[in-house]
């Protein structure tokens, strides 16, 4: 028993152990959940009938504890108080030091609580529905109390009660449908038997029904009366109140009377609410009014009477289908798609598109749901009944792969089918997986009176049936959606085993005549040899389909004759690779058609260059052509495939040297890649085997000779040939480099190369020539936004080649003071970058790191000083700017000062150096023209421990810095470093204000304290 009725003090409240946690208590019978909520309640309406004042003494107590309240209302507080004292007695005896109550309190129990507390209050009114909460005592007390409670300035107080009122209002909509529904049996009952003849009508019975009839509708009317004042005196001062979770509750609670008693609550008086909440500033609000609205929409009966709410709110329903947060656009497209199953006229054309076009989002819960929508709006199934018996192109899928052709192409903003593909693969599965009719409609010519595919509707439908295969076969959704390859479950795994199998059975046959049709058009066959790489290549030898394997090799060489184009040549490339995998027995088949297309090509390659080289100067465009197309054929194989022993490398590098003659050929890019690829393929042969010495010598020769070469490409006056001839640089000398012969191979010492300066120095200077210059400068008529986002990329690719090396330790470090100093400049399009190779410098070598930096700010110190000369303007954006970045640099020295004790230290010291190393020319009591630079070295000034400030010692490590014979270095790395650079300028005075030697009188004549 929750009460022991026995043992009550007079003034009501039930005894408490020494700690205080009595279970008799009604807060801790609910907190530990251990007793059936009815029989608990039951015992309450036996003490209730006993004592109703001590009984309702208890279940004020309870509301209290709830609150997370440490006070108790005694019995005298009850009958001598007002709500409004008592609250405010309650109010003092909170727990001022946490803010936590049970329904915030985190934990399995307290989320428990949660749930037994709704309980009580819905099972408290179930059992006192026939009785008690008639007698205008137990009930009028309790919602007076929940009303003053939830107008509390404590948080606590008015979550609480507000919880408890609206579980207390739906359960009194319950006790009230149910009162309704007695009422409506009740007079059908008199109705009948009124209608009775007047010898078989019993007059006793129909009294009854009207006694009945009446305690019903008074009944009615009083539980109208309770549900009234808690919706005015709570709900409509809750539902906005400042706190997001009240809101929510109130909001949820009102959705849920719309649902059970519709005909009471179902109308403008009450959606209006559920309307403005829309607009909350919180998500988790405006999510409960979505959730609210979808179980009404869900109820095609209810549709009319959502009318005008619908033509009210229904813009601001599909504004939040592009809501900030990603749960309330889910919930939103979801209830934009329960409008338009009700009534296909609520949404306009325009209201349509807005949704149609998240298909293409990001995020995959909320392209999933506009796939829903789609799929819904584009489906008719009356149309699809008449149909449904036909199969192929005149399928119900027919006109529905059609339509979504149609859909893509419109979608101008959009090209990337295979989000599309994604967004509809689980409303239109049936739909994406019908390959038969997407080959049907591809290959065979059109009927009678059927509209004919275009050539974009053609590359269109093949783009997105090259999706729905990679789709089907991976199981997983396309790059960008998603966080990445999830564990399949066992019926995932088996459907997507069974549609690799029938994607294979219907393609295997179609792919050869698919691109027999298309081998013309570059688009589609290089969209076309992406299917190869999802058949269960077993088939062809298992199921004895060898010919249609031949097949579609022949239409493969057909195809690489045909085409110069990169992309194809690229796909056909990685076709032969997928074909020749020795796991499969097809392997040897292949091989040999692969064999007798590379040497038929290499023939031709061999003959086209010793034409070019014996025409020379004299060559045609034929001449080039030849050559040229071949080896773009011969590229794209030999990234994919070892083709050492036909030794490309030769005709490579004599192609390569004609061009470094002549001054630039076109086919000098492709030489470059196609030589670079020979070069590691020789290398993977090298590490994957023994190595010989004469192995090793060979191709330190041909490496040693190729870096020559592209050394000299860097002057080229063709710019895809310099940029090329960068890149291939930056990735050989990182392959062969020291990190060549870890991990136990130090046989291959004799292939490591190490840039010397010549070829470091050129290497930077490209970069500060190619990549830190302004858009606008590189190409005036550039106005394509699109082309000047390609430019961009390909600059951060020189950087971030060239970086790779520094953080590496290939190219000296002090070569990044010239990427370092380009950082606020440049800071939009590459400050990641360099960003990143400061960290990882600093990983490296703190010390060198920190050399480079205050090298970095020596810089622009000097070239600032060549433009304006020795009497700078401190006040200038230039001199600012340097400021600014030396502040940032000494940001991402971190917090820890003693890991960076001496890198710190090592910067000051060249600091100062620099700043006292170069005389005057006038003489030496005139100040050093760099003595400007300590403003810039202040900045790094509170990075430096404590005692470092106070003592110079570091600083005479070296006795190389040459400072006047008055001067003391301790004293001054004391002040100089103390100062603040933001006062510096009113420390110092104007030039002409001290004479004779100014800086004024050089710094007091070396005492330096300004």
């Amino acid at each position: 028993s929750p009460v022991d009725k026995g043992g009550r003090r007079a003034n009501g409240v039930a005894h408490q152990n020494g700690e205080g946690t009595d279970p008799s208590t009604l807060f801790e019978v609910v907190k530990q959940g251990k007793s059936a909520m009815q029989s608990v309640i039951d015992d309450w309406i036996e003490s209730y009938k006993q004592d109703r004042d001590l009984a309702l003494l208890d279940l004020i107590n309870f509301f209290i504890h709830c609150s997370g309240c440490k006070g108790t209302v005694r019995i005298e507080m009850f009958r001598n108080m007002q709500n409004a004292e008592i609250i405010r007695k309650m109010t003092e005896e909170f727990d001022e030091d946490s803010g936590d109550y049970p329904l915030t309190m985190a934990g399995p129990q307290w989320k428990k609580f949660r749930y037994n507390f709704c309980e009580f209050i819905m099972v408290l009114v179930r059992q006192c529905q026939y009785s008690i909460i008639y007698d205008e005592y137990m009930m009028d007390t309790v919602i007076s109390l929940l009303t003053g409670l939830s107008d509390s300035q404590v948080r606590a107080f008015r979550h609480t009660s507000t919880l408890a009122a609206m579980k207390l209002m739906t359960a009194l909509v319950n006790v009230a449908l149910n009162l309704s529904i007695n009422q409506d049996n009740t007079q059908r009952q008199y109705e009948a038997e009124r209608n009775k003849v007047a010898g078989k009508r019993a007059n006793e019975k129909l009294e009854l029904l009207l006694e009945k009839r009446k305690e019903l509708q008074e009944n009615q009317d009083e539980i109208e009366n309770m549900m009234n004042s808690i919706f005015k005196g709570i709900f409509v001062h809750r539902y906005r109140d400042a706190i997001a979770e009240i809101r929510a509750i109130c909001i949820e609670e009102i959705g849920v009377w719309m649902k059970l008693y519709s005909d009471a609550f179902l109308n403008d008086s009450y959606l209006k609410y559920v309307g403005w909440t829309l607009h909350d500033r919180q998500g988790e609000v405006r999510l409960k009014c979505l959730k609210a609205l979808q179980t009404l929409y869900t109820n095609r009966e209810l549709y009319p009477k959502l009318e005008l709410f619908t033509n009210r709110f229904k813009d601001r329903i599909v504004s939040m289908t592009l809501d900030k947060e990603y749960d309330v656009a889910v919930e939103a497209i979801r209830l934009v798609t329960l409008i338009l199953h009700g009534s296909e006229d609520a949404l306009s054309n325009e209201d349509c598109e807005n949704v149609y076009h998240l298909v293409y989002s990001a995020h995959r819960p909320v392209a999933v749901a506009a796939g829903e929508f789609l799929h819904r709006n584009r489906h008719d199934p009356q149309a699809e009944e008449a149909l449904a018996k036909r199969r192929g192109r005149n399928s119900p899928n027919g006109n529905l792969i059609r339509m979504l052709v149609l859909f893509f192409l419109e979608s101008e903003l959009h090209e990337h089918a295979a989000y599309l593909v994604d967004s509809l693969w689980d409303s239109s599965q049936d739909l994406l997986k019908d390959w038969d009719c997407m080959v049907e409609l591809l290959l065979e010519d059109p009927l009678q009176g059927e509209e004919v595919l275009g050539d974009r509707h053609e590359s269109a439908l093949i783009e997105l049936m090259v999706c729905t295969i990679r789709q089907a076969a991976e199981a997983h959704p396309p790059v960008g959606r998603g966080t990445g390859k999830r564990v399949l479950t066992a019926k995932e795994k088996k459907t997507q085993i069974d549609d690799k199998n029938r994607l294979t059975e219907h393609l295997i046959v179609a792919l050869p005549m698919l691109l027999s049709k298309y081998q013309t058009d570059a688009e589609k066959v290089a969209n076309l040899l992406q299917v190869p790489q999802y058949f269960d290549l077993e088939v062809y030898s298992s199921g004895r389909m060898e010919k249609h394997l031949d097949a579609l090799l022949k239409q493969i060489r057909v195809v690489v004759d045909k085409h110069t184009e990169m992309e194809v040549l690229e796909a056909c490339s990685k076709t032969y690779s997928i074909l020749c995998s020795e796991e499969y027995t097809i392997m040897n088949r292949v091989d040999i058609a692969r064999s007798q297309l590379i040497d038929e090509l290499m023939d031709r390659f061999a003959h086209s260059v010793e034409d070019l080289l014996q025409e020379g100067d004299e060559a045609d465009d034929d001449d080039i052509y030849n050559v040229l197309s071949t080896l773009k054929k011969l590229t794209a194989f030999h990234n994919a495939h070892d083709l050492t022993k036909w030794d490309l490398f030769k005709n490579c590098y004599r192609l390569l040297k004609m061009g470094i003659e002549q001054g630039s050929m076109p086919e000098q890019v492709n030489a470059l890649q196609c030589s670079h690829y020979s070069i590691l393929w020789q290398l993977v042969k090298i590490t994957e085997g023994c190595q010989s010495k004469d192995d090793l010598v060979a191709l330190r020769r041909v490496v040693k000779s190729f870096l020559a070469v592209c050394q000299q490409c860097l002057s080229n006056v063709n710019t895809p040939v310099k940029e090329q001839a960068f890149m291939l640089l930056c990735d050989l000398l990182m392959i062969f480099s020291h990190q060549l012969v870890t991990g136990g191979r130090d046989a291959l010492q004799p292939l490591v190369f190490n840039p010397d300066s010549t070829l470091q120095n050129e290497l930077l200077n490209f970069v500060l020539d190619h990549v830190f210059i302004d858009q606008d400068d590189e190409n005036q008529s550039m106005g394509d936004e699109a082309n000047k986002i390609e430019a961009l990329h390909k600059r951060r690719n020189l950087l971030a080649a060239f970086s790779k090396l520094i953080i590496y330790d290939i190219v000296d470090m002090p070569a990044a003071a010239d990427i370092f100093k380009q950082y606020m400049k440049y800071y939009n399009d590459y400050g990641d970058i360099i960003k990143e190779t400061l960290s990882k410098a600093r990983q490296m070598d703190k010390i060198q790191c920190a050399k480079t930096l205050i090298l970095s700010l020596q810089q622009l110190f000097n070239e600032l000083i060549q433009d304006q000369g020795p009497n700078l303007d401190r006040t200038s954006s230039h001199v600012s700017g340097i400021k600014e970045l030396a502040r940032r640099f000494a940001l991402t020295f971190g917090l820890d000062q003693i890991k960076t004790r001496e890198a710190v230290a090592t910067l000051h010291k060249d600091g100062i150096e620099f700043a006292f190393k170069v005389p005057n020319p006038k003489g030496p009591e005139y100040p050093p023209p760099n003595l400007a630079f300590l403003e810039v070295l202040c900045e790094f000034s509170s990075k430096l421990l404590r005692q470092d400030k106070k003592t110079g010692s570091w600083v005479m490590r070296n006795d190389t810095l040459q400072t006047p014979g008055a001067l003391h270095t301790p004293q001054l790395t004391s002040t100089a470093l103390r100062e603040n650079p933001r006062q510096a300028a009113d420390h110092i005075p104007d030039q002409d204000s001290s004479e004779p030697g100014s800086e004024p009188d050089y710094m007091h004549k070396y005492g330096i304290k300004a």
